[in-house]
């Protein structure tokens, strides 16, 4: 079960250009992970408790999922779609790819 990915740049680009719209930015790294850089458009929902706030995701928005580097995000949108979440896009290299653009240094 496949879902789209977006490189860093065009993400960074769609934010900064307000060209989100109503989508939202699900931020699924761990609470101190989120402490040490985060970005304000995001939602954070650590990874692990996805499956019991299932119902708390909106079904009919687009959802960009982002962690620190691309891995959990990409299991996550797996999970995601296998529940009937149609449009759902994993954001490649995540917040220290991100990071970078934006000229922090993540890790």
């Amino acid at each position: 079960m496949m879902f789209e990915s977006i490189e860093p740049e065009a993400f960074r680009a769609k934010t900064d250009n307000g060209e989100l719209g109503d989508a939202l930015v699900l931020d699924v790294r761990e609470p101190y992970e989120w402490e040490y850089y985060h970005w304000e458009e995001a939602q954070l929902m650590p990874m692990n408790s996805i499956p019991g706030r299932l119902a708390d995701l909106p079904k009919d928005r687009t959802i960009y999922v982002v962690c620190a580097h691309g891995v959990r995000s990409a299991n996550v949108c797996y999970y995601l779609k296998q529940n009937g979440f149609d449009d759902v896009i994993n954001v490649e290299g995540g917040m220290a790819a991100l990071a970078a653009l934006r000229g922090f240094q993540y890790d």
